[in-house]
């Protein structure tokens, strides 16, 4: 299938690995031109040299810094798709987390996505044409022990998301959430040691408590994620907006 990306513009967050690095290589590989910022130069250069029918450009920024975000204004203002997906946060229950951790994070997690798409959406607008999506997590649907700041912080983000679809439909502009389950990236094994560290036992027997709650039986992979994210980018999603898109195996138990 064609999506129709060739030559569209694109901008992804936090692309220097795992759903980020995959969502990249998936709109590059359908033909857009991708600006690919995170933190990491050598792995974005990596990423940068993979071949494709699109381009990959390199973008080295820190989502949590308003000056490096303003860095990317001028190819967000020609984006006719924004990626926002940033790296997890620190583990952490409801009552310990502190002050600090939560304003750091505020503007990492959730600041940053309203930054980006202040600079992205005039151009949208006028050119009739508009993808933003947001990579949040199962958890603003089904909450994640001890992981407080994403439940929170993304399940904001959400209702953010779905306020601003509705603002954008008519300019031809969406707007929608994708939910990874359990995906295989680093962040996946992070899980699974924190698992194991809370209730004393080993990696492996929390990676195993953990497939036994997916009925698919097996955690996700990152390309399986971005084919999601490049048919929402397609002029083929035109009519999808506003919405959380789960990809978990069936993790998540709520309808």
């Amino acid at each position: 299938m064609d999506l129709g990306l060739k030559r569209r513009r694109a901008v992804v967050t936090g692309a220097s690995r795992g759903i980020g690095r995959a969502i990249a290589s998936a709109l590059a590989a359908e033909g857009a031109d991708v600006i690919a910022a995170a933190r990491n130069a050598q792995k974005l250069q990596e990423l940068a040299l993979q071949p494709g029918t699109g381009t990959i450009t390199a973008h080295v920024a820190d989502m949590s810094k308003e000056a490096d975000i303003q860095g990317l204004a001028g190819e967000l203002g020609k984006a006719d798709i924004l990626v926002f997906n940033t790296g997890g946060p620190p583990f952490g229950t409801a009552a310990e987390i502190t002050d600090t951790a939560w304003i750091g994070q505020f503007e990492a997690m959730f600041l940053s996505a309203i930054r980006l798409t202040r600079l992205a959406l005039p151009g949208m607008r006028a050119r009739k044409y508009g993808r933003i999506m947001l990579v949040v997590s199962s958890g603003v649907i089904q909450p994640i022990p001890n992981l407080a700041l994403s439940n929170a912080l993304r399940s904001g983000l959400v209702g953010w998301a779905k306020t601003l679809a509705s603002e954008v439909a008519g300019d031809g502009v969406t707007v929608n959430c994708l939910a990874p389950g359990r995906i295989a990236t680093d962040r996946i094994v992070e899980f699974d040691q924190a698992r194991a560290k809370r209730e004393g036992t080993t990696e492996e027997q929390a990676r195993k408590a953990s497939l036994v709650t997916i009925p698919a039986g097996r955690y996700g992979e990152a390309d399986e994620f971005a084919a999601m994210a490049a048919f929402l980018a397609s002029p083929k999603a035109s009519y999808m907006t506003g919405g959380i898109i789960r990809i978990d195996g069936g993790m998540i138990r709520s309808v």
